[in-house]
């Protein structure tokens, strides 16, 4: 989306977040629920309504609250799915007419080669993609908030890589975060990842998995296993008859 068009990482969940917050504002008001933002997975976190940009006091403690941008933010409050008055997470991310654009744009890319003009729609999308980068069939960048994506110059994505900007953890509570790649990186095919940061000229051994556990990959990094050990059979030596 021209909304997120050049600017950085850390201006995009910015704004990214206060859209959220002032949807959570809205539709706790509307289902009497306060709901809570944090900048870490557990704790309560912070009531959105001490937030809200449209009073001078709300405008003054969000933007305390958001100095310094963190990379990832977590949502709570909204309930479970049988509480009468509880909020789907997915509704507090986005309306209904951006959830389905962006479903059936990811499902559209999924199918596509790599060609140039598949970039083209990821950056309408709202995804940042650097020049000469080349992602392949059957790679999956998240429909959940396509924005919070940066990949850098001349990138390779290897086929059913996998990028999740978000995680539901249940009762009403979601994360989500950045995932940068910088330029000149390798992502082999099948590796999976949720936020992160990537430096440039590193690449990721096919099969891996990075998130969660790890959040920074230094520049010029190969990151992937060990190779398994093998342990051969034994042989077993044949019992001779002694000698007649």
């Amino acid at each position: 989306m021209k909304k997120y068009a050049g600017l950085t990482p850390e201006e995009t969940i910015k704004l990214v977040t206060i859209e959220i917050i002032e949807r959570a504002i809205k539709l706790g008001t509307k289902k009497g629920r306060d709901i809570f933002v944090s900048k870490t997975s557990g704790g309560k976190g912070t009531n959105v309504n001490e937030l809200n940009p449209k009073t001078a006091e709300g405008k003054v403690n969000l933007e305390k609250y958001l100095t310094p941008i963190r990379r990832h933010y977590t949502f709570s409050g909204l309930g479970s799915p049988e509480e009468k008055n509880s909020i789907n997470w997915r509704v507090l991310n986005l309306p209904f007419g951006r959830r389905s654009l962006t479903t059936f744009q990811v499902a559209l890319s999924f199918l596509m080669k790599g060609v140039p003009l598949k970039n083209k729609l990821y950056r309408w999308m709202g995804i940042h993609v650097g020049y000469g980068t080349e992602i392949m069939q059957l790679v999956w960048l998240d429909h959940f908030r396509p924005e919070l994506i940066f990949i850098g110059k001349n990138c390779v994505l290897g086929a059913f890589t996998q990028f999740t900007v978000h995680a539901y953890e249940g009762s009403g509570k979601f994360r989500y975060g950045l995932i940068t790649i910088g330029d000149n990186c390798m992502i082999g095919a099948g590796t999976g990842m949720g936020p992160i940061e990537i430096e440039s000229n590193s690449r990721t051994l096919p099969g891996a998995t990075l998130s969660p556990y790890l959040s920074k990959i230094k520049s010029g990094s190969i990151v992937g296993w060990d190779p398994p050990t093998v342990k051969l059979p034994k042989v077993v030596e044949e019992k001779k008859e002694p000698s007649e």
